[in-house]
């Protein structure tokens, strides 16, 4: 029998967080010879409005087969509160029978409105994370990463991320060639790990008109190095203060901010990989002594380095 995977939307819905998860199901069901039987769901049947004007026809979730997964999408009717009120008691419904429950970006906001995320790690997407974490204690958020999974429950960063969570989901059911073969009908990566960093996708988006793609492989090479602005605007021939400004504009963060997280990329994946020294590790990457990598764990990821390495052996 083919698994039902239904797909939650909403009124002001983010178009791809459904339809990017609804194309890759698509296809992975063609390889796997109808494996999935997919539904558009929403609080009643009828069309549905996305924020960008496209609509989507839907069943009324009610109404829906047994699911074997729901998929949530996010998207700007997240912020109304009538929204996640409304949705709350049909998705908590829905999870005392599916086997699985996800969210793509500002769906995770749902699935913790419905109580699913308290005391599990999650994420959603980058511009939410502070928002989330206020309205919602009790989940583990880890604000940086593509996709998290805990138990039954996955949660991914916005947009396309819901791509690479859907391949992951694949993945799991019907194992990784049919999700490669999914992801090369799609021309997207074969399942992006779900712990890379969101800001690291954000920063590596190649731009034709981009001035600082060269500059920051440069810093990868040298987080052992001083790197403050000064240098950073003698390579890129500019003044500090044009530099600066130049750079925030184009990268959305201050330079200061991207070496930072670089580090905390480059100290993260030697933390999970093995049991190296956090003194060594910080020294490497740049920070010189482990308390000044710890406060920057803290600030991108809400955790200390000790409990990002036990998490890592846990999985």
């Amino acid at each position: 029998m083919p698994r039902a995977i239904g797909f939650l939307i909403f009124p002001g819905f983010q178009l791809l967080d459904a339809a990017g998860p609804i194309a890759a199901f698509e296809i992975a069901g063609q390889y796997g010879q109808g494996a999935y039987a997919l539904h558009i769901l929403a609080l009643e049947a009828g069309r549905v409005r996305s924020s960008s004007g496209a609509t989507l026809e839907a069943e009324a979730i009610v109404e829906a087969p047994a699911l074997d997964t729901l998929v949530i999408a996010g998207g700007m009717g997240t912020r109304d509160p009538a929204i996640l009120a409304g949705l709350a008691g049909d998705v908590r419904t829905v999870a005392s029978s599916a086997r699985r429950m996800a969210s793509v970006c500002s769906g995770a906001f749902i699935l913790a409105e419905a109580g699913l995320l308290d005391g599990r790690r999650a994420t959603t997407h980058w511009s939410r994370t502070t928002g989330f974490s206020q309205r919602y204690p009790k989940v583990k958020l880890e604000p940086d990463r593509i996709y998290v999974k805990d138990g039954p429950v996955w949660s991914s960063a916005g947009i396309t991320a819901g791509i690479d969570l859907a391949l992951a989901l694949i993945a799991e059911d019907l194992g990784d060639d049919i999700a490669r073969r999914t992801a090369q009908q799609l021309v997207v990566y074969h399942r992006r790990p779900g712990g890379q960093s969101q800001f690291s996708a954000l920063l590596e988006m190649d731009r034709p008109e981009g001035r600082f793609g060269n500059l920051l492989g440069w810093m990868r090479e040298r987080l052992h190095e001083p790197l403050n602005v000064e240098r950073l605007a003698d390579r890129a021939a500019m003044s500090p203060r044009n530099f600066a400004r130049a750079f925030a504009a184009e990268t959305g963060v201050t330079p200061a901010r991207a070496v930072e997280r670089l580090r905390v990329e480059a100290a993260r994946e030697r933390i999970e990989a093995g049991p190296e020294p956090i003194e060594l590790i910080a020294e490497a990457a740049g920070f010189g002594e482990p308390e000044r990598m710890r406060r920057a764990f803290l600030r991108a990821f809400g955790q200390p380095p000790q409990a990002l390495r036990r998490t890592a052996r846990a999985d």
